[in-house]
C-alpha cells in the first residue's frame, strides 16, 4: 500500500501510463542511433569531417523546414495518434534497411544520408501530433507532474543510452546495433496503439490557417518572451558546445574517457532536475521556476572557461558545471512545457508549436556558425565566455512579461476534456 502511493498519479492510470512506458524505450533508442548512427558513418564506410556535416545537416534540416508546415497539416487532422503509429513504423522501417544492407554488403553513405533525413521528417512530424496528443492524455492539473515523468525519461535515456549504443556497437556493429532502436519503435507504435485518447476535433481550413500558429506566438505577451529568452539562450548554447568538446580536450587535456564520465554527470543532474520540478514548481511558482530554470541552466557554464589548475581541480570544476547546468535545463523544460500546454489553445496547439521549434531551431544553426568563426579568430576561451555570459542574460526577455509573476498555470485554453 505504501509503494502504491509513492507511484505519481498520473502513472496509476493506464493510459498514461502505456504512453509513457512507449515513449520512455523510445527515448532509450534514440540515444543508440545518436552514437551507432554516426559510427556506422566512420567505422564501416569511413566518413570523413564534410561527410559527417552532410550527415548532421540532413537530420536536423526537417526539424527547421517542416515544424510550420507540419504544425498546420496535423491541426486539420482528426487522427493524431494513428499518425504517430505510422511514423513510428515508418522509422523502424529506415532503420532496418542498415543492418539488412551493412549484412548484404550493400551499405552506401548515400543510404545513411537517405535514413537520415527520413528519419527527421518523420521525427518532425511524430512531435507534431504528440503535443496534442499529450494535452488529450493529461488533466490540466497534472501538466506539471506529466512533464516532470516525460524529462526524467529524457534524462534517463541520455544516462543509459549511449552506454547501451556503446555496448552493442562493440558487440554488434554499429549497423546491426540500430537494430535496438529499430525494435524501440515497434514498442512505440505498440503501445500507443493500445490507447484511445479523445483527440480533440479537427481545425477546418481558413485563411491564414497556415501562419495562424507564428501570428499567435508573436502576439501573445508570455509566449512571445518565452521564445525570446528560449532562442537567445538556444543561440548561445550552440555556440558553447560547437566548442565545448574541443576546448576541453586539447586546451584543458581531458581524455575522451573522463569527458564521458562528466557528461554522464550532466544525465543525473538531469534526472535530479525532473524529479525535483514539480516541488520547485509548487512552491515558487510557474514564473519563478521559469527564472530559476533559465539562470540554474545558463550561470553554472560559466565554470567551464573559468576552470583552470591541476587535472582533477578543473575535472571536478566540469562535473559542477554539467551536473548543475541539466538541472536547471530540467526545470526550465518542465515548467515551459506544463506552461505551454495550459495557455495554447488546443485548435491552434501543433501550428503554435511547430512554429516556436522553428523559431527556436532556426538559432541553433547560427549559434554554432558565430561560435565557430570566433573560436577560429579570437580564441576558444574568449568565445566560451561570450557564448556562457551571453547565455546568462537570455533570463532578461522574462521581466517585461507577464511570466515572471505568474503562479498558477493558465486555464483558459483548454478546450477538450482531458481522455478518461
Amino acid at each position: 500500500m505504501g509503494l502504491t502511493a509513492r507511484i505519481p498519479a498520473l502513472l496509476r492510470e493506464r493510459t498514461f501510463r502505456r504512453y509513457w512506458t512507449g515513449q520512455t524505450v523510445s527515448l532509450i533508442g534514440d540515444q543508440i542511433s545518436l552514437m551507432a548512427l554516426p559510427l556506422a558513418a566512420v567505422l564501416v564506410l569511413g566518413a570523413d569531417a564534410a561527410q559527417m556535416g552532410w550527415l548532421k545537416t540532413l537530420e536536423l534540416l526537417p526539424a527547421l523546414l517542416l515544424n510550420i508546415p507540419f504544425g498546420a497539416w496535423v491541426d486539420r487532422r482528426p487522427h493524431r495518434r494513428r499518425i504517430m503509429i505510422a511514423t513510428d513504423l515508418g522509422r523502424a522501417v529506415l532503420l532496418l534497411t542498415l543492418p539488412v544492407a551493412y549484412l548484404l554488403d550493400v551499405l552506401t553513405l548515400g543510404q545513411l544520408y537517405a535514413v537520415a533525413l527520413g528519419m527527421g521528417v518523420l521525427s518532425v512530424l511524430f512531435e507534431a501530433c504528440n503535443v496534442t496528443l499529450f494535452a488529450a492524455l493529461v488533466p490540466a492539473e497534472g501538466f506539471v507532474q506529466a512533464n516532470s515523468l516525460v524529462s526524467g525519461s529524457r534524462s534517463m535515456a541520455w544516462l543509459a543510452g549511449p552506454g547501451i549504443g556503446g555496448v552493442l556497437v562493440q558487440v554488434l556493429t554499429a549497423p546491426v546495433a540500430l537494430l535496438a532502436d529499430a525494435l524501440t519503435y515497434l514498442v512505440s507504435a505498440g503501445y500507443l496503439a493500445r490507447i484511445a485518447p479523445a483527440e480533440p476535433a479537427p481545425e477546418p481550413v481558413t485563411k491564414g490557417h497556415f501562419t495562424e500558429g507564428l501570428r499567435w506566438t508573436v502576439r501573445e505577451p508570455s509566449m512571445r518572451a518565452l521564445f525570446a529568452s528560449s532562442g537567445t539562450i538556444q543561440f548561445f548554447n550552440y555556440m558553447f558546445h560547437t566548442l565545448f568538446v574541443l576546448y576541453v580536450t586539447t586546451e584543458l587535456g581531458l581524455s575522451a574517457g573522463l569527458l564521458g564520465a562528466i557528461l554522464g554527470a550532466g544525465a543525473v543532474g538531469g534526472l535530479l532536475g525532473a524529479a525535483c520540478s514539480g516541488a520547485v514548481v509548487r512552491r515558487i511558482g510557474i514564473g519563478g521556476s521559469l527564472v530559476t530554470g533559465f539562470l540554474g541552466f545558463s550561470l553554472p557554464l560559466i565554470l567551464v572557461p573559468l576552470a583552470s589548475g591541476p587535472l582533477p581541480l578543473v575535472a571536478g570544476v566540469l562535473f559542477l558545471a554539467e551536473f548543475l547546468s541539466c538541472v536547471g535545463v530540467m526545470i526550465v523544460d518542465v515548467a515551459a512545457g506544463a506552461f505551454q500546454l495550459a495557455l495554447i489553445p488546443d485548435a491552434l496547439r501543433a501550428r503554435v508549436m511547430g512554429a516556436f521549434r522553428t523559431l527556436n531551431h532556426g538559432f541553433r544553426p547560427v549559434g554554432a556558425l558565430v561560435g565557430g568563426l570566433l573560436g577560429s579568430t579570437i580564441g576558444l576561451r574568449p568565445t566560451l565566455w561570450i557564448a556562457t555570459v551571453g547565455g546568462v542574460f537570455a533570463v532578461l526577455w522574462l521581466f517585461p512579461s507577464p511570466l515572471p509573476r505568474t503562479r498558477e498555470l493558465p486555464t483558459t485554453a483548454r478546450e477538450t476534456a482531458p481522455a478518461a
